[in-house]
């Protein structure tokens, strides 16, 4: 784990993603660009009195010192980040941290996708293609406009498949339609499955049926990413695993995704209304 800190951590681009909902900062850390590895996470803070927000890093360039993380505004810390414009920054960065995904030559494997979860996947699909692998992605969203990365996903599998709940673009339904179909008609070595829990639940139901190997990168409640709080803790064949040490990556076929969710709904309503309350302020 590097922890690199100058007068800020620069964003060098900004983009705007899924109407405003979800955005993409480009961010000068070269020291954390050197070490990071896919399926490794970053603590950032805005400010002084900022939160801790671990956020999965969507793409590091050693070459230009830069790593990118994409998150989706969903509180007051994620608002104050959205404001952040490129020149400005963010006082802390801390990273990389957790377990990279260990990539290796295994055969066919099922990248699977859905929401923000897609920015995780897409570092982990390039190299597990880079590594030999036929890699198929299948990606999906509620609808067309909420798809992200569509392009970089692409590029970074041998075959890609799109999904939307509503049916506005690619396949009417869900991931695991398609994931189906991949586990009946290939011989699939591996599935990597990031996204919502319960998406990622129902991934992983699937896959044992079908005795395949499934990992699942899971981002519960975190404070330090140190494993000292014990705040990310998460249940994973019946053990106490943490988080930010022990993963983020797990068996899919082990985690207790119900404990999960129920953990991660402790927050929800303060959550809400420190977001409205922000917002509400910086009219």
């Amino acid at each position: 784990m590097l922890f690199w800190r100058s007068t800020m951590f620069k964003i060098v681009k900004r983009e705007e993603m899924a109407g405003g909902t979800v955005i993409l900062n480009e961010i000068e850390a070269p020291l954390i660009a050197q070490k990071a590895k896919p399926g490794q996470f970053v603590i950032m803070k805005a400010n002084e009195t900022g939160e801790r927000v671990p956020l999965t890093m969507a793409d590091s360039d050693p070459k230009s010192g830069t790593i990118t993380v994409i998150y989706m505004v969903v509180g007051k810390s994620t608002a104050l980040f959205k404001s952040l414009k490129v020149g400005e920054g963010y006082q802390d960065v801390i990273g990389p941290l957790g377990k990279p995904t260990h990539v290796e030559k295994l055969g066919t494997v099922v990248c699977v996708g859905g929401g923000t979860g897609v920015a995780v996947l897409h570092p982990i699909t390039r190299a597990l293609k880079e590594a030999g692998n036929h890699v198929i992605a299948i990606i999906g969203a509620r609808n067309k406009d909420l798809l992200i990365l569509e392009d970089h996903m692409k590029a970074a599998s041998n075959e890609l498949f799109v999904c939307t709940d509503d049916g506005s673009y690619g396949h009417h339904g869900f991931v695991t339609d398609i994931l189906k179909k991949m586990l009946e008609t290939k011989d699939v070595k591996l599935v990597v499955g990031i996204g919502p829990v319960p998406m990622m639940k129902f991934v992983s139901k699937m896959t044992k049926e079908y005795n395949v190997k499934t990992l699942v990168s899971l981002n519960p409640i975190m404070i330090d990413g140190t494993g000292m709080c014990g705040g990310c803790r998460v249940s994973v064949g019946g053990e106490t695993k943490f988080a930010c040490v022990d993963g983020p990556e797990f068996d899919g076929h082990q985690v207790d995704f119900d404990g999960l969710m129920q953990r991660l709904q402790a927050y929800c309503v303060e959550e809400k209304e420190c977001h409205d309350a922000f917002c509400k302020l910086n009219r």
